[in-house]
Order: structure tokens, then C-alpha cells, then sequence
């Protein structure tokens, strides 16, 4: 009689290629720790109820959304932060500045995660002190009164600070994604939902169709429990042009082919323009290039001054410093690396941020002067 062969472990056959699994603390443990304060949700709701209006058309201010590409080097984006709420408040009047805060980096293979997935930039992956440093950083840009954008990349880390946050983008590689837009119908504030790599807006459009609707999904409470969350969906949901493999789309042309896609779906043409990514170059300079983003800027200025409205916002990829330095975590001299220098793609320098952010103002005001072919005059 043939031995009977033993039935596998069950560690024998389940997580057979995960090294570790390391706990974290719970969101509910994390917000206990870093409170937000009476003024810092009086600033949130005061922020997320502007850009709701701006998207919505009961704002004729444009959205400015600028910061770097990536958050690395907190003591330098503080100092950034600073100059930023001064310029907001100088340019009120015309542009809702919000500043960019992006710890999360999608990458195309590998490469650094971002701040919150390795906050010592070396490789160690130390997500717990990633999250306290990303909600003490959101914490600080909401006090000093300015707004603050994230890319969400990931559909837990929001439970972390997702209440800092006045104004969200879902990238060009998960707009596609069904888990991103179930997360985007429960979140708080407005969502942009970026045209895929290749240019392809109708997945821009089918995910604001997605996101509109409530939804069921699996997630996780803020007690860290697993749970099924149902939403109401987000009606602030809207498109980013970041341009494609196929092309910019920065131009008057590519928005009103944004417009008339967007119409046809019963969609309101809610337009944000990324300046960076695909955007930051020309027909005249196919190569990408972070300068161009001045470039870009500037025709979405001309169009605003010539009394675009459907065109609510623009994106700048912006630092103290111009340009951009390699980071290979556990490699890199971590101690020379160039401060307020973006580590993913490159960004303008500051003074060029101030230019094209006035020039823009003076944009908004020239729009004012025009008739709206809205409404009947």
C-alpha cells in the first residue's frame, strides 16, 4: 500500500515569494499622533470649496497647481512652500495656487518609490516613518494657509492624509485602473483623471463617467480593519491634458478636441492642462524638456486671454532650482545631492515659476474684460 503523501503547510503554498511582512500602525494611530487642528480644517474646507467652484464655473479664477515633481528633500520644499504663500497671496485675485505635494512616484520599471514608500532615499522601504513624514509635511503646508495636490497612486495611503488634501490627480498610468476610480468616487475633494501615456483621452473620459458613480469596494478603515466601503460618488471629477507618445496637447486645437470628447460623453468640459510630462515640448522641439513647460504655460495663457473657460487649471512641475539629479537609493552619495533639485523629472527654477504664474494672472485679468459666450449678455 503506497504511502499517502502529506498534505502541504499551509506557509508551504501561500506568500511562497514574500520575504517579510512588516506591520504599520494604523491610520487611526497615525492621525492620533499628528492631529489636524480647528484651523488647519477650516483652510481644507475653505481651499476644497474654492477649487470646487472653479471647477465647477462659479470661479473665473484658473487653478494653479506647482511644486516639485517629487517630494525628497522636506527642508528644502518647506522653504519652497514659504516663497509659494506669499505668491498665492499676491496673486489671489486671478489664480488659486495650490501647491504640489507628491510622496508617491509611479514608475515606468523601477526606481525610487517616493518619499513615503523610502523616506531615507536608501533603499530601506521604511513606509511607517514615510507616513508620518508625509502628513507632518501636509500638516505644515496647511498651516502656513496654502492648499495642497497629491497624486494618488496607492488606495491606502489616503487613509493616512487624505483629510490634508484640497485637490487630487489620479496618472496617466491608473486612470485605467477600477480600483483608482472607486477610490476617486469616495474621496473628498476634486479629481483630475490624466489622458493616458499614449494620448488617449476616452480613458480620461470613461474614468470621470466611472468616478461619478457610487460604488462598493474593498479597502481598509481607519482602525486598519478590512471593509467594504460604498460611496456616493464624485461629481468634482474632471480631465488632465498631459499630452502622449502621439503628441502635446496643450494647444487650442487639442482642448477643443477635449471639449467636443468630453460633451459627447454628457461630461462638463472641466479642463486642467499639465504643462509637464508630454506637454513640455513643441512640434518644433519633439524632444521632452522641462523648460517647455514655460512654453506650453504661455499658449494656455494666450487661449485664456482670448476668453477660453473651459480650460480650469494648469500643472507646472516647479523647484527651487532648475533641472533634475540622479537618485539610485543605496547607491547614491546621499550627501551630495544638490538642494531644492528635483531627483525624478526635472522642474523650472523658482523665478521662472513667478513669471509664468503672473503672467498667467495678467491672462485671467484680460479674460475678465471679454464678453462670457456662456451666458447671454
Amino acid at each position: 500500500m503506497a504511502t499517502p503523501t502529506p498534505a502541504p503547510k499551509f506557509e508551504e503554498i501561500d506568500d511562497t515569494r514574500v520575504k517579510r511582512i512588516s506591520p504599520l500602525p494604523s491610520p487611526a494611530v497615525v492621525l492620533d499622533e499628528l492631529p489636524s487642528s480647528d484651523a488647519v480644517r477650516k483652510n481644507v474646507r475653505r481651499h476644497r470649496m474654492e477649487v470646487d467652484n472653479i471647477v465647477q464655473g462659479a470661479d473665473d479664477r484658473l487653478i494653479a497647481i506647482v511644486g516639485p515633481c517629487s517630494i525628497h528633500d522636506v527642508d528644502a520644499c518647506r522653504e519652497y512652500a514659504q516663497r509659494l504663500v506669499k505668491l498665492a497671496e499676491e496673486l489671489k485675485r486671478d489664480l488659486k495656487i495650490v501647491m504640489r505635494v507628491y510622496f508617491e512616484k509611479p514608475r515606468t520599471t523601477v526606481g525610487w518609490k517616493g518619499l513615503i514608500n523610502d523616506p531615507r532615499l536608501d533603499g530601506t522601504n521604511d513606509i511607517a516613518r514615510g507616513l508620518r513624514i508625509a502628513r507632518t509635511f501636509l500638516l505644515e503646508v496647511n498651516e502656513l494657509g496654502l492648499a495642497a495636490a497629491v497624486e494618488y497612486l496607492d488606495t491606502i495611503t489616503p487613509q493616512y492624509y487624505g483629510d490634508l488634501v484640497s485637490w487630487g490627480a489620479i496618472g496617466a498610468r491608473t486612470t485605467e485602473s477600477q480600483v483608482h476610480r472607486e477610490l476617486a468616487s469616495g474621496l473628498s475633494c476634486a479629481i483630475g483623471f490624466k489622458n493616458g501615456t499614449s494620448g488617449d483621452l476616452d480613458i480620461a473620459c470613461d474614468a470621470c463617467l466611472s468616478a461619478r458613480e457610487p460604488h462598493s469596494f474593498l479597502s481598509v478603515t481607519k482602525d486598519g480593519v478590512v471593509a467594504i466601503v460604498h460611496t456616493g460618488g464624485n461629481d468634482k471629477v474632471h480631465v488632465i491634458l498631459r499630452g502622449g507618445t502621439d503628441g502635446p496637447n496643450f494647444d487650442a486645437a487639442s482642448v477643443e478636441r477635449a471639449r467636443k470628447a468630453m460633451v459627447a460623453r454628457k461630461l462638463s468640459p472641466r479642463i486642467i492642462v499639465d504643462c509637464s510630462h508630454a506637454n513640455s515640448r513643441t512640434k518644433e522641439n519633439p524632444k521632452k524638456d522641462f523648460k517647455l513647460q514655460t512654453v506650453s504655460c504661455a499658449d494656455v495663457g494666450v487661449q485664456v486671454a482670448a476668453g477660453e473657460r473651459d480650460v480650469v487649471g494648469i500643472m507646472l512641475e516647479s523647484h527651487l532650482n532648475e533641472g533634475s539629479q540622479s537618485l539610485n537609493p543605496g547607491k547614491t552619495d546621499l550627501t551630495a545631492l544638490k538642494r531644492g533639485v528635483s531627483v525624478t523629472d526635472g522642474c523650472i527654477a523658482w523665478d521662472q515659476t513667478v513669471a509664468c504664474l503672473r503672467a498667467l494672472a495678467e491672462d485671467v485679468r484680460k479674460r475678465r474684460e471679454l464678453p462670457d459666450k456662456r451666458f447671454k449678455q
